[in-house]
């Protein structure tokens, strides 16, 4: 049987695209790899459109490999890959609204980016194709049933998402989920940008995970322009990223313990979170340190008493979250909320190739810094927490398995750190060239893919783990009570934002 590589050699390859190729395909290849993610053989790690063509990246897990397929669509349509894999679904939609590409017998035609206030559409297509009317949700039929709309105005200061329930008395058979209303045009403001704008506007894709996507944007460039990144540089990055990973996580712990009526351990997750934010501050000179990873290296070097700073913040964490963690596994209150609740089977977690705490409380082990090490991970000593039970209970334990790695990865940084620079100019392409990454956020893997063109870029598609976790938040909740939707959700935290781009 072909590999995932054969597949891509089997095509015209792109020039110059690093570490991965990129391979121009026909229907026929394009089918295949279809049948390929429908056997759960591959992994969609991507979908995304262009004027002339959609492109789709696929992981081969136990292979440890990566491509991506370009198939042209001069006259706009492609077979359609959510029609034996549902993860695209959604991506394809998207195609439609930004690019005018319609997937050839998709099981869901209706719009997704646009709701219906664009003056034209698709806009990356240039077409003037009037946009949709009313959004015609799901239907569920059945005796006693109800719906409850919920958003896309929150009553906590949230970004906008729209929950369509079905419900029969208090229970949930069906939510429907209807985003983008915070789409920014980001593969437009991308295009024709230079790299410094681009290292801005990725960064800006999803505030909470500013630093994974400035990482993944950077290695992409870099791997284009085959750019050396200073040892010193490389190892900062690690320790940035770690420090968001934290910050992340204890957040969620708190908030989700709040979602359950237990206000006590967010306040104290809460204080935690701060104290991580004032030592990058210390670190770095910024509390959430946007801007400080761009192409060539960091922006900005750890101050004299960088070090110091986060040492003690890690002494304090390691003396304080114990006692946070008996608290909650010793509440029943809290226990009865958590446990059972919200479940995620495997095989959906798979299917959908969810990643970070999602993906691994529903026993999938997939992590980028070690699926496909890049630096300085594949040096560094860490463990990849999984749990089997897919429940609330288990997201928030992943998420405090993963602190505890995160504390100890930072001690390695710290100890190891090498002298030297820590920014070196990227070299000036002679030609077009093409790269792309895969980083490991606080939520999951970060995809990046960049073709540039005169010492600009010409196309950049960044996914966001969201786009795979979003449907499995409405799966995880059917059979749940109305009141545990925000627990739920909040165990998922998915982006909405970086899913809007």
């Amino acid at each position: 049987m072909p590999s995932l590589l054969d597949l891509a050699y089997s095509g015209a390859l792109a020039d110059d695209c690093r570490p991965w190729p990129r391979a121009l395909v026909d229907v026929e290849a394009w089918s295949f790899a279809i049948d390929e993610l429908a056997a759960e053989r591959w992994t969609l790690t991507a979908l995304w459109g262009e004027p002339e063509a959609v492109n789709m990246g696929l992981i081969d897990e136990r292979a440890g490999q990566i491509c991506v397929i370009t198939l042209p669509c001069p006259a706009g349509l492609f077979p359609s890959v959510g029609r034996a894999h549902p993860p695209a679904i959604r991506l394809e939609r998207a195609i439609r609204d930004l690019w005018g590409h319609v997937a050839v017998n998709a099981p869901d035609p209706r719009p997704w980016l646009d709701h219906g206030c664009w003056p034209a559409r698709p806009p990356g297509a240039g077409s003037t194709e009037p946009g949709p009317g009313a959004y015609p949700f799901l239907e569920a039929e059945g005796p006693d049933l109800h719906q409850i709309p919920v958003g896309p105005v929150h009553a906590g200061i949230i970004e906008p998402g729209h929950f369509r329930f079905t419900a029969s008395g208090e229970t949930i058979v069906r939510l429907e989920e209807r985003l983008g209303y915070v789409h920014k045009g980001t593969m437009a403001l991308m295009r024709g940008a230079d790299l410094g704008r681009g290292a801005e506007i990725a960064g800006r894709i999803s505030g909470d995970s500013t630093l994974a996507y400035a990482l993944a944007y950077a290695r992409a460039v870099e791997a284009a322009l085959e750019a050396e990144v200073p040892p010193r540089a490389v190892w900062l990055r690690a320790l940035m990223a770690e420090l968001e990973r934290i910050a992340n996580h204890l957040g969620d712990f708190g908030a989700i313990c709040n979602d359950a009526a237990f206000s006590m351990l967010n306040a104290h997750c809460s204080i935690l979170r701060e104290r991580v934010l004032r030592a990058a501050d210390a670190a770095f000179g910024s509390r959430l340190m946007r801007d400080l990873i761009i192409p060539g290296g960091a922006a900005r070097d750890l101050s004299p008493g960088g070090a110091g700073a986060v040492r003690e913040l890690l002494s304090n964490i390691e003396t304080r979250l114990p006692v946070l963690i008996k608290v909650y596994d010793n509440t029943s209150s809290l226990q009865d909320r958590t446990v059972g609740t919200g479940r995620l089977a495997a095989s959906l977690a798979r299917q959908h190739g969810a990643g970070g705490y999602i993906g691994r409380a529903s026993g999938r082990a997939f992590d980028a810094r070690r699926a496909f090490p890049y630096p300085p991970y594949e040096t560094l000593a860490f463990e990849i927490p999984v749990r089997e039970a897919g429940d609330v209970n288990a997201r928030v334990w992943i998420r405090i398995l993963e602190i505890e790695q995160s504390l100890s990865l930072i001690t390695q940084i710290l100890d190891r750190l090498p002298a030297g620079e820590v920014f070196a100019p990227v070299p000036k392409p002679a030609k077009a060239s093409e790269g792309g990454a895969l980083v490991e956020g606080f939520r999951g893997d970060i995809f990046a893919w960049i073709r540039l063109e005169n010492g600009r870029i010409d196309r950049c598609a960044l996914r966001d783990p969201s786009w795979f976790q979003w449907p499995l938040l409405e799966a995880a909740i059917e059979g749940n009570i109305v009141a545990d939707f925000p627990l739920c959700n909040k165990s998922f935290n998915c982006s909405y934002s970086g899913h809007d781009l």
